[in-house]
This record gives structure tokens, C-alpha cells and sequence, in this order.
């Protein structure tokens, strides 16, 4: 893969951000990519997980976009520089999953029309979710799904995952804006490392930190007992009897058996399920982010994901 040089703390010059008014009139953040200068060969809609801003994924949209892609994004309703959920804006809070759904929904309806195809949708791990759900709710139709390290569910160790959920649900009702968790992106005990639950890459990870330091405003903290809450529901559902066998859409799955904040396993078992997906998973080198791990890392699932955009793109 050809290195180009890319300065991961900066828009990239031609790049635009503004607010797209969502149902409500609620604020939405969309980043939209320039058209590449030689035509598209189609368009891809990326969108970041929980608690994620799209500054941390510049790099990789600036690939595809380099690639020949027309590349858009928006940061999900309660994160990022859309409008936040709550008074206290550190709180990642959602009262129904459902919420973002309809938000991706419509705006799908939108940048279809006004993007060439092939349309992709990728989705990183809370967003590879709700890329997901959407499509099994049959409120987007698009050419291809790319889902990056998605948020299939979680390791409950050998508690019944449903017995979790229900504990979760009711402590949720008692006190739903109450944070899960204190700190860092999951249960753990104190000084424990960010880093290590995200990426091997220093660097790639001290650029998030500059972006947090420069932008506070985007930074968004744990989540809250009923975004928890909400994330069980919303994966049971996806996991029920027949759901994913009905999915007619090709999908490129990427996950890694290092993961330490969704399941590996819930990623195998729900790829071998949906009709023709392709599923690559990395050892347990590789953490969470795979597109701001290691080059070694990084680059190979690019390389993945370009073998897939190529077979969507292809005549047929």
C-alpha cells in the first residue's frame, strides 16, 4: 500500500462540516468529502461508535477518498459536535436505539440522492450496530455494508447474557442518566489504560487526545445506565431467530479476537448467519480500532475493505 503522508490533526482542505437539521430540527454534524476530481466510483457513508468524532477517522476517509470514493459522515444524534442528549454534555445517553435508526434512515434517503452510487454504508463498532439494525429493519437499502469491529454484543462471562440485561434494565429505570461505569470506555479498575481497550498505535491514539484537548466540546465520557440498557435490548433483538438469515445486502464483517470492548465471539456467530457475508477477524494482536491500529494492522484491513469496495464497484 503506497504511504501518503496526512496530517491527522487538521480537515483536510476541502473538506466541510456543517449541521444537517435531523427530525426535530436537531443539529447533526455531516462531513462531507469533496467529489473526487475524476468522477466517483460510488459513495460511501462512514460512521463512527459510541462516543466517537469523526476527526479520528480522517485518515482512513481520506484513503478511500484518494481511492476514488465520494466519502460523508455524520456523528450520531448525543455525540461528536451534533446536539448532545443531555444538560451534562460528558454523559453518552440514548432513551431507544431506535432514536438513530431513524436518523440514519433519513439521511440515507438524502445522500442517496444526491451521491452517486454504489452506495456502502460502513459502520465502527457501536455505528457498525445500528448500520446493522437499520438494515434488518428494512428502513435502508443500499449496495453493500462494511461492519468494523461491530457492536454484536458483550462478553458476560458465564452470566446469561439475558440475566445481564434484565439486571441492567431495571437498574436503569431507577436511575437511567446515571453513568454505567465512572471512567475509560468499560468497567475497570482504576489507572487502567484507555489505550490498551483501543489500539496498539501511540501516535494514532495521541491524536485523539490532541483532538479532545483542542476540541472539548466533542469529548463525550461513559455511557449512562439506560444507553446500557438500550445496547442489550438492541442486540438481542438483532440476534433473534430468523433476522439475520432474512438480510439480502453484501457485507464485509472485520473484527478481532483482541477485542476487550465487543464480543468476538457475537461477531462470528452473528457473520455466520447473515446469507454471503465475508468475515476476516484478527488475532488478539490487533484491539478494537483496526483502522488506527499499527500500519501492519491497519493496512491489511484496508486492504480488505478494497478488495470489497472493488467487487461492489465492478461492472456486472
Amino acid at each position: 500500500m503506497t504511504k501518503v503522508m496526512f496530517d491527522r490533526r487538521s480537515i483536510p482542505d476541502g473538506v466541510t462540516q456543517e449541521d444537517w437539521p435531523a427530525r426535530g430540527g436537531w443539529p447533526i454534524r455531516k462531513t462531507q468529502w469533496p467529489r473526487p476530481v475524476n468522477g466517483a466510483k460510488g459513495s460511501i457513508l462512514f460512521q463512527t461508535g459510541r462516543g466517537d468524532m469523526i476527526e479520528k477517522y480522517l485518515e482512513s476517509c481520506d484513503h478511500w477518498w484518494r481511492n476514488g470514493w465520494s466519502v460523508t459522515a455524520f456523528d450520531w444524534r448525543g455525540q461528536g459536535g451534533s446536539g448532545r442528549f443531555l444538560d451534562n454534555r460528558r454523559i453518552g445517553h440514548v432513551d431507544d436505539f431506535a432514536i438513530w435508526t431513524r436518523d440514519l434512515a433519513d439521511f440515507v434517503q438524502g445522500w442517496k440522492a444526491s451521491q452517486p452510487g454504489p452506495h456502502i454504508v460502513m459502520g465502527h463498532s457501536m455505528g457498525g450496530h445500528l448500520v446493522l439494525r437499520t438494515l434488518l429493519e428494512g428502513t435502508i437499502s443500499v449496495d453493500a455494508a462494511v461492519l468494523l469491529s461491530p457492536m454484536l454484543g458483550f462478553e458476560t462471562s458465564l452470566v446469561p447474557v439475558g440475566w445481564v440485561a434484565a439486571l441492567v434494565a431495571v437498574a436503569a429505570k431507577i436511575a437511567p442518566e446515571r453513568l454505567a461505569w465512572g471512567s475509560n470506555e468499560r468497567p475497570s479498575l482504576p489507572n487502567t489504560s484507555r489505550q490498551k481497550f483501543l489500539t496498539h498505535d501511540s501516535e494514532r491514539y495521541a491524536d485523539e487526545v490532541w483532538w479532545q484537548t483542542e476540541r472539548p466540546d466533542l469529548v463525550l465520557g461513559p455511557p449512562s445506565l439506560k444507553w446500557l440498557a438500550e445496547a442489550y435490548r438492541s442486540t438481542l433483538w438483532t440476534a433473534e431467530p430468523g433476522r439475520l438469515e432474512s438480510l439480502d445486502c453484501p457485507m464485509l464483517v472485520v473484527g478481532t479476537d483482541g477485542d476487550r470492548l465487543v464480543s468476538p465471539v457475537a461477531i462470528r456467530r452473528f457473520a455466520a448467519r447473515i446469507p454471503g457475508a465475508r468475515l476476516k477477524m484478527f488475532d488478539k494482536s490487533a484491539a478494537h480500532e483496526l483502522l488506527r491500529e499499527i500500519d501492519p494492522v491497519r493496512d491489511e484491513a484496508l486492504g480488505i475493505i478494497d478488495d470489497f469496495l472493488a467487487s461492489v464497484a465492478a461492472p456486472r
